[in-house]
């Protein structure tokens, strides 16, 4: 049976967003970086499924490896193992090409945490007295106090956020990764941002816009806030709080499960909390605060050096 590499491959697209509900984002890494497979085997002559070998995909590898970062090769690998599995899985084709073939090994990097002190000047930056400013100051008080993903902040809607608030035991209810849903607790800085913002900013910037929006956090349009306007935030907030790092909103995600780690919360609470399917991904944030005690000995032991 011939099956055209192009035809297997809307097929493999098809079958992540319908079966495995993956998110529109994640569907369209797969498709950039499988079109850049499919494109490279078509340079080589290869252009159906019972064509493509082992060396073929090897060649694809080292091809991006002279240009491409290792994490960038190490995601496009992923991409093209997982599409000939599935063709495999689907008896579209007999023999996997791309089983034998791995990533390559990537050195672990260390999540940049903030100092309490900076998470908290960056939290004060925003100028609560403007409607800007209060909503800006939801958004980050969000962002540490949950250890939310931005794109979970940014797509909450008032309904949501407002069931939280009338009821702080029931918590917020984020919807992550591959439609995963967990409950965080919000806290009362977060709680009282996100009020304030909601009774003395949220209408001003609703009236911008003609349509409705159901979200929770509005630009200056009236418009749902997007992940890139929340990086601009972020990066306001920094420079007002004269942090030199260099910061995104995934700092303060970062920092809030760092922070949980150094006041003794439990990996496993932490891991829930973050929305992680696997403690081994949390298990990160351990070795931040064995460094950050390292650093502690080095400096205060005498012994030490």
């Amino acid at each position: 049976m011939s099956l055209a590499l192009t035809e297997a491959l809307a097929d493999y697209l098809n079958h992540v967003r319908a079966e495995r509900g993956l998110s529109a984002n994640t569907v369209a890494a797969y498709r950039r970086d499988l079109n850049r497979y499919v494109g490279f085997l078509a340079g080589r002559g290869v252009t159906q499924v019972g064509e493509v070998t082992t060396v073929d995909i090897t060649e694809f590898v080292r091809h991006l490896s002279e240009a491409q970062a290792p994490a960038s090769v190490a995601r496009h690998v992923v991409s093209v193992r997982g599409l000939h599995a599935f063709l495999v899985d689907e008896s579209l084709t007999r023999d996997d090409p791309a089983a034998e073939v791995s990533p390559p090994k990537l050195t672990q990097r260390l999540p940049k945490a903030l100092s309490v002190d900076d998470v908290t000047r960056i939290l004060d930056a925003p100028d609560r007295t403007s409607v800007v400013g209060l909503r800006d100051a939801a958004l980050l008080e969000l962002l540490y106090g949950t250890g939310a993903r931005v794109s979970e902040i940014c797509s909450l809607d008032v309904d949501e956020v407002s069931a939280a608030l009338a009821d702080p035991d029931a918590g917020l209810r984020l919807l992550g990764k591959g439609g995963k849903e967990r409950v965080v607790p919000i806290g009362s800085y977060a709680a009282g941002a996100v009020s304030d913002y909601l009774v003395r900013a949220r209408p001003s910037l609703a009236q911008a816009s003609a349509r409705h929006d159901p979200a929770l956090l509005l630009n200056q349009r009236g418009r749902r806030l997007s992940r890139q306007s929340a990086w601009a935030v972020m990066q306001r907030a920094a420079e007002g709080a004269a942090i030199r790092a260099e910061v995104s909103p995934h700092s303060l995600r970062h920092s809030f499960a760092t922070h949980l780690l150094d006041g003794g919360a439990d990996l496993r609470v932490v891991q829930e909390l973050l929305g992680h399917s696997s403690v081994a991904t949390t298990q990160i944030y351990t070795l931040v605060t064995i460094e950050h005690l390292r650093e502690v000995h080095a400096a205060a032991h005498p012994r030490a050096r």
